[in-house]
C-alpha cells in the first residue's frame, strides 16, 4: 500500500466505524454509549492516524527501521490511550461496563486497521 491510499483507506474506515454508534444514537439506544463518546472516538482515531502516518514516513525514509517504528508507535499509542482512559474516568462518571465496551470497540478496531494496513505495506516492500 502506498501512503496516500493507506490514509484514504483509513479515513473511509473511520467513517464506517462511526456508523454503529450513530445508529445507536438515532435508534434511541444512546445509553449504550458513554457521555462524550465522540471525544473518545476521535482521540483514539486521531492517535491511530498519527501512528499510521508516522510509520509510513519512517518506512519511506529508512525501510530497515519499519518494525522498530511500528513497535515504538504502537507502544506510545497504548500508553496515550491508557492515560486518556484514566483522565476520562476521573473526570466523567460513567457505567464501567459501557465504558469498557465503548473503549475496546474503538481501540481494537483501530488497532486491527493499523496492523492490517501496515502489514499490507510491509508485504509490498518484501515483493520488491
Amino acid at each position: 500500500m502506498k501512503q496516500p491510499s493507506t490514509l484514504v483507506s483509513y479515513l473511509f474506515f473511520v467513517v464506517i466505524t462511526a456508523v454503529p454508534p450513530l445508529a445507536l444514537v438515532y435508534t434511541g439506544h444512546a445509553d449504550w454509549l458513554v457521555p462524550k463518546f465522540w471525544l473518545l472516538f476521535f482521540f483514539i482515531s486521531g492517535l491511530t492516524f498519527l501512528t499510521v502516518t508516522s510509520i509510513l514516513m519512517v518506512a519511506k525514509i529508512n525501510a530497515e527501521m519499519y518494525v522498530q517504528a511500528f513497535l515504538a508507535a504502537t507502544t506510545v499509542k497504548i500508553l496515550a490511550s491508557m492515560i486518556f482512559a484514566l483522565v476520562f474516568l476521573l473526570k466523567i462518571r460513567v457505567n464501567k461496563y459501557v465504558f469498557a465496551a465503548d473503549f475496546f470497540y474503538v481501540y481494537f478496531l483501530n488497532m486491527a486497521f493499523e496492523i492490517y494496513g501496515l502489514l499490507c505495506n510491509l508485504r509490498n516492500q518484501n515483493l520488491k
